[in-house]
């Protein structure tokens, strides 16, 4: 099971600016819970499941900048952040878990992006998550 801080909240409903913030959010904080696990997976396929975190863990916050700073510039307006802790992963499995969640809110939120130049940003975002899964469950 994954630990989350109480005051996380999946950002499926409510308005577009809150889902975006609530995502710009969950993607920092998801690099922070990706690199802590990329540090200390041990065992058969560790070395992959090392790499492949890495390489998502550098990803994200650029992935969060990207989308935060298209959406203000496409909306013309500031988002209001909150803060919540990062995921505690402890397992390639939580990684798993956790990218599938990550990547059930990217989709919510590109459902109701009006903005297709931010659509397509979160695409980038599904492609690094996609392939991260990939890694995970398949190079060993």
């Amino acid at each position: 099971m994954l630990k989350r801080s109480a005051s996380y909240s999946a950002p499926s409903t409510g308005s577009i600016d809150s889902m975006t913030a609530a995502c710009v959010s969950e993607l920092m904080n998801a690099g922070t819970s990706f690199h802590k696990l990329h540090l200390k997976i041990t065992g058969v396929g560790s070395y992959a499941g090392h790499k492949a975190l890495n390489d998502l863990y550098d990803a994200l916050p650029g992935h969060a900048d990207d989308l935060a700073e298209g959406y203000q510039g496409a909306s013309e307006k500031l988002l209001s952040y909150t803060e919540a802790s990062p995921t505690i992963l402890n397992s390639v499995d939580d990684a798993i878990k956790y990218i599938r969640e990550i990547y059930s809110m990217v989709s919510s939120l590109q459902s109701k992006m009006p903005y297709s130049e931010i659509v397509n940003a979160l695409d980038t975002v599904k492609d690094s998550l996609n392939s991260t899964k990939y890694k995970l469950l398949f190079l060993k």
